[in-house]
């Protein structure tokens, strides 16, 4: 009897959409990448940013692909259109960059998968929704205003939505996601580097499962 094909992976619609956390992942190994991806699945954290900060990033992205099919892997630091297409090859699902580019922003519209553009102005910010793209990275999150400045964008920019990243921990992420604004955070506190070098899973799934419980205080 032949085997069924195994079912393929649901598109995801809204990076914003897959955990109030998302975990950023710097690897300088590859042969952690499915113990990790396990760990943070297990946590309750089912999507994985892989940076590309490291020449082992695309091999992670492409063993948790194949080996951990419950997790939801993307790529960030995605700094050129040739990171995208090589990326989307590796089985990324979602592309996250720190800021944009018209060829960048060109390459990720036309990859196939969600992404994320990188602001930290009014001015990138009204220039995206002026392209029809309305879900966006707010990068360096603390170091460019924070909370604050999120909130004060509200208002007047209502319709755009923002994954902030850079300086979030379980001490603020509560408050950035009470903001109506703010679908998600990014942060790489579940993921400790020397906790990942030991290979110390446990601990991650523990760290993983307290940041899927965080949820915006009113």
């Amino acid at each position: 009897m032949i085997p069924p094909a195994p079912t393929p992976p649901s598109p995801v619609v809204s990076v914003l959409g897959l955990a109030p956390v998302l975990p950023v992942v710097v690897l300088p190994d590859a042969s952690a990448a499915v113990p990790l991806a396990r760990a943070l699945v297990a946590g309750g954290l089912r999507a994985v940013e892989v940076t590309l900060r490291t020449p082992a990033a695309p091999a992670a992205i492409r063993a948790i692909t194949d080996q951990v099919p419950e997790a939801v892997v993307g790529a960030g630091t995605v700094l050129t259109p040739g990171q995208v297409d090589a990326c989307v090859a590796a089985g990324a699902r979602f592309l996250v960059s720190p800021g944009w580019t018209e060829g960048l922003l060109a390459a990720m519209r036309g990859c196939g998968v969600p992404f994320l553009p990188g602001v930290s102005t009014v001015s990138e910010v009204v220039a995206l929704l002026e392209r029809g793209v309305r879900e966006m990275k707010f990068f360096p999150a603390q170091a460019a205003g924070g909370v604050p400045y999120l909130r004060s964008l509200a208002g007047p920019l209502p319709q755009a939505r923002f994954c902030p990243t850079g300086g979030i921990g379980p001490a603020n992420a509560a408050e950035y996601l009470s903001l109506p604004n703010v679908g998600c955070v990014g942060g790489s506190w579940m993921v400790p580097p020397d906790a990942v070098a030991a290979g110390d899973w446990a601990r991650i799934e523990a760290l993983a499962r307290a940041a899927a419980g965080i949820r915006g205080s009113a």
